[in-house]
C-alpha cells in the first residue's frame, strides 16, 4: 500500500477538518444507495438485504423492476469536500417499515437531501414532511433516470410545493460530480439557515 500524502491538519491540529453529518432520504428505489456509493471516498457501508416474496405486497417494484435488494438500516459514506470539510453521508432506508430509524439517523445532522424520482414524486413526500417537521434544512435532488422525462427544477418545486428558499437540483446519483454538487448545495443552504 503506497504511503498517502500527509495532510496539513495531521501535523497542525488547529487545521483539523470540520466533520459534518448529512442525510439522504427519499422513496424506495430512488437511488439513495447509489448516491452514497458514488461519492464515498471509502468503501461505503451498505446494509442491503435480498428482497423476498414476503415484501411483494408492500414494496412497489413497478418503477424499479430490476431491483432485487433493499436497504434495511442505512448506507454510510465519507467525502472530503475541501481541506477543512468532511461530510459523513447517511442514506436512510426508503420503506415505511424502516422509517423508525430516521429519528436516530437525524441526530447531529446539519441537513438532508430529499432524493426524488419524477416518475414517482409522491414517494418523496414522507421525507419532505419529516425534514420540515424536525426543522432540518434540506435540498431536493431530482435523480434523473435514463428514459424518464426531463423537468426543470422550478417545475419540480411547483409539483412538490417546496418553498422558494429550498434548493432544487437535477442530478444523476451515478455521477460523482453531480452528487458532490448536490451536497455542496445542501451544505451552503444549511449554513445559510444556521444561527450565528
Amino acid at each position: 500500500m503506497p504511503d498517502e500524502a500527509v495532510q496539513p491538519w495531521q501535523y497542525d491540529r488547529s487545521r483539523a477538518p470540520v466533520a459534518v453529518k448529512v442525510l439522504v432520504a427519499g422513496g424506495f428505489g430512488v437511488g439513495k444507495t447509489t448516491f452514497v456509493g458514488s461519492v464515498s471516498e471509502i468503501a461505503p457501508l451498505r446494509t442491503e438485504a435480498l428482497m423476498t416474496a414476503a415484501s411483494a405486497p408492500t414494496d412497489d417494484l413497478s418503477g424499479t423492476p430490476d431491483k432485487n435488494t433493499t436497504t434495511v438500516a442505512m448506507d454510510f459514506g465519507r467525502v472530503t469536500l475541501d481541506d477543512d470539510l468532511v461530510l459523513y453521508v447517511y442514506g436512510t432506508p426508503g420503506q415505511e417499515r424502516y422509517w423508525f430509524m430516521w429519528d436516530d439517523l437525524v441526530r447531529g445532522a446539519v441537513g438532508g437531501i430529499v432524493l426524488a424520482d419524477t416518475r414517482r414524486l409522491t414517494d418523496c413526500f414522507p421525507a419532505l414532511d419529516y425534514f420540515e417537521g424536525c426543522g432540518l434544512p434540506y435540498a431536493v435532488a431530482v435523480n434523473h433516470f435514463e428514459g424518464s422525462r426531463s423537468y426543470e427544477p422550478e417545475d419540480v418545486r411547483e409539483a412538490l410545493t417546496v418553498p422558494d428558499s429550498v434548493p432544487v437540483v437535477i442530478m444523476d446519483a451515478r455521477s460523482r460530480e453531480t452528487v458532490v454538487e448536490s451536497l455542496l448545495t445542501l451544505v451552503g443552504h444549511a449554513l445559510d439557515h444556521t444561527p450565528e
